[in-house]
């Protein structure tokens, strides 16, 4: 019993080695994003601007969570309702990644194909994540469009497996019925 705990130590302690801890791992997430921020010339913001007053480049460094931004790039269909808990939300969404090399889209989805992804708005599922629940949130109309930037933490759960942030141009539609 004793050689399977010193192995299993061992091990662990190859693999930190190798890999790095995961306090590691948030220090280069963190860097990625602020690497992605000076590349593309975004103006970080932290008062949100009225609905008509965002520049090309402002985003809002949203409180409470940690390196999460948001850019609202249309504010959509103001004279109509707004998002409410438990509404069906239409995603259009691009996944890209915020490597140093190309900025790539990583994962399309309806902005290019026919099978928009839909949600219940306020409810966190496996085909949406808390990013795009508090991006949604500030969006509020039907039509909208953002751009967020996610760290890890916010992401999908198959995402979470590493630390690696992403970001996302979405659009919303709000299903009524």
């Amino acid at each position: 019993m004793k050689k399977i705990l010193i192995l299993i130590s061992v091990l662990g302690l190859v693999y930190a080695c190798n890999y790095g801890t995961y306090a590691d791992s948030l220090k280069a997430e963190k860097k990625l994003i602020s690497n992605f921020i000076t590349r593309q010339q975004i103006h970080v913001i932290h008062d949100e601007p009225q609905r008509d007053q965002w520049g090309e480049k402002d985003y809002l460094k949203v409180d409470g969570y940690d390196d999460f931004y948001f850019h609202l790039v249309n504010a959509g269909d103001t004279e109509g309702d707004t998002v409410k808990v438990n509404d069906v939300v239409i995603v259009r969404y691009i996944k890209y990644t915020l490597d140093a090399v190309a900025d790539t889209a990583d994962y399309l989805t309806t902005l290019t194909e026919p099978h928009p992804t839909e949600i219940k708005f306020g409810s966190v599922s496996e085909n949406s994540c808390t990013a795009w629940h508090v991006a949604i949130q500030k969006m509020r109309y039907s039509g909208a469009e953002c751009k967020i930037i996610c760290p890890s933490k916010l992401g999908f759960t198959a995402d979470n497996t590493s630390v690696t942030p992403y970001g996302y141009d979405i659009k919303i539609v709000i299903k009524k019925y």
